[in-house]
């Protein structure tokens, strides 16, 4: 299996990213997730057709004043678990908790890590995300931040690593 680092994914393109997803995996057991892996924003639906914004998305989703640091994780048990956002402001903030489950992808329908927004505290715009998850390398996670458009329907708006190799 390759081994990626969250720059060589932020160096893929929007369509190469989803190919790597849909090769993905789902782990034995959530807790390789535990603690707190390294997020990142790799790339935005729509911007590669413009070179000069995407990659300012992308330098600046490199920098230490990028306000998402990535996500907190527990493993409830092999399949299931809990997690919240960590938002950097100038102070280290959690917000957004979400649950985490296996199930099928809305990109394929294969199994992946579902990350459910609908919590109560999360406001109805944060409710709209599905976020899933693949292993793509050991420790590295790759997933869509889709919006939801139905109950089985959502656009994907972009992509995002977890880097779970150094937690």
């Amino acid at each position: 299996m390759t081994t990626y680092t969250l720059d060589d994914l932020s160096s893929m393109s929007f369509d190469d990213l989803e190919a790597l997803y849909k090769s993905g995996s789902v782990p034995d057991h959530l807790e390789v997730l535990d603690n707190k892996p390294k997020g990142r924003m790799l790339a935005v639906r729509g911007t590669h057709r413009i070179t000069p914004v995407a990659g300012l998305l992308r330098l600046w989703s490199k920098l230490p004043v990028f306000p998402w640091d990535g996500k907190t994780l527990t493993s409830e048990d092999a399949t299931s678990g809990k997690g919240i956002n960590r938002i950097q402001l100038g102070v280290s903030m959690d917000w957004f908790e979400f649950k985490t489950r296996i199930q099928k992808s809305l990109i394929d329908g294969n199994d992946c890590i579902v990350l459910d927004y609908e919590q109560p505290g999360n406001p109805w715009f944060i409710r709209k995300i599905h976020d899933e998850l693949r292993e793509v390398s050991p420790g590295m996670f790759l997933g869509p931040a889709m919006w939801k458009q139905g109950e089985n329907d959502a656009a994907n708006v972009l992509w995002f690593a977890l880097d779970a190799t150094g937690v």
